[in-house]
């Protein structure tokens, strides 16, 4: 089956596939360049964006400021004139400025979650820059479109719609991760779709794009994600086992050694459940607190005196390669990479 081109406006990736943002450090200009020269949309992580930098331990957000614009000018130059975006959580601190350097970088698009991205169209006002919250329910999908419409007259430009096989911080409960196969997400998709062309055609338009994300990874969950009523997918874990991957060689190979039942669902400090890949470092936390140094000022929800363990030591440590000692976060099936293959092969796939 030939696929159709995602169209986001004036954008167009030849191939439906955005790249999911992985932070820390995952998913940087590496990664999204390659995705999006090969036809998809290549998608810059900004969690801790700065965390290779000397000074990020003294100033963390400014540091990470100036490095959104540094790997957006990188990727872009590696993506010959293709699409490059940004993943910004909402839980971020200081996330309007997180945005708006983005926007001065020239940035495509915006996507973002961890929260409802309720004051996003103000901070792109007068940018060419496409935005696209992240929804879990038709419920998120309602609340930001009923808003963004009243207050600034817009909807989004796309709509990601997030389900409960991701990676990283979820939208849903434990107990919803712990029974996934009854919540019937498929309906819920279709309902969300409906629900946001509603919008659009309200608007006089036909439709407002929507991609399905969360445990897609063959050619074949993106014709079931199309038969939904989807424009594309956003696909993460799949692209991790990469050569382009910016993350190191270490975490590479943790997920080419990961089974089945290595995927675990934790229990995150910064009060989101999340799911990674089970090691020496989970193990650890449930025997107690970890202790750690200074604040990295990552998301407004954490709280440093009460935290089991820093979440921003514990990604950076895994990117680097200190896996022992770091957090794997994974997609439901990280355990079906079995070898390391290139963007390109894996873009040709879901052509």
């Amino acid at each position: 089956m030939k696929t159709e081109p995602l169209v986001i406006g004036d954008l167009i990736a030849t191939i439906p596939v955005i790249q999911g943002g992985m932070g820390v450090g995952v998913s940087l200009s590496g990664l999204a360049g390659a995705v999006a020269a090969e036809g998809g949309v290549g998608v810059i992580s900004t969690a801790q964006i700065g965390y290779r930098e000397p000074d990020f331990d003294e100033h963390p957000i400014e540091t990470n400021l100036k490095a959104i614009g540094t790997e957006i000018k990188k990727a872009k130059e590696k993506a010959k004139g293709g699409i490059i975006g940004v993943n910004i959580m909402v839980a971020t601190r200081r996330y309007e400025d997180y945005v708006k350097a983005a926007v001065k970088a020239g940035v495509d698009l915006i996507i973002s979650g961890a929260g409802l991205p309720m004051t996003l169209p103000e901070l792109v006002k007068n940018a060419k820059t496409k935005i696209a919250p992240i929804v879990s329910s038709v419920k998120s999908a309602q609340v930001i479109c009923r808003y963004w419409l009243k207050k600034y007259d817009r909807l989004p430009d796309l709509v990601v719609i997030e389900g409960p096989k991701a990676g990283g911080h979820l939208g849903f409960s434990k107990e919803q991760l712990a029974h996934i196969e009854e919540l019937d997400y498929d309906t819920e998709i279709r309902h969300i779709i409906e629900e946001v062309n509603g919008f659009a055609k309200g608007q006089g338009a036909d439709e407002i794009p929507v991609v399905v994300a969360g445990g897609i990874y063959s050619k074949e969950d993106l014709e079931h994600a199309l038969s939904l009523g989807a424009k594309g997918v956003q696909i993460a874990t799949r692209f991790v086992t990469t050569p382009e991957c910016d993350a190191s060689d270490a975490y590479k190979q943790a997920y080419l050694e990961a089974g089945k039942e290595d995927i675990v669902i934790v229990k995150s400090p910064v009060g989101m459940p999340g799911r990674a890949i089970k090691n020496a470092f989970i193990k650890r936390t449930a025997e107690g607190k970890i202790p750690h140094g200074r604040c990295h000022l990552c998301v407004q929800t954490c709280k440093p005196e009460e935290t089991p363990y820093c979440i921003t030591d514990a990604l950076v440590n895994a990117v680097k390669g200190d896996v022992d000692n770091g957090l794997i976060f994974c997609g439901e099936n990280a355990w079906r990479a079995d070898k390391i293959e290139t963007v390109h092969d894996i873009m040709q796939e879901f052509a």
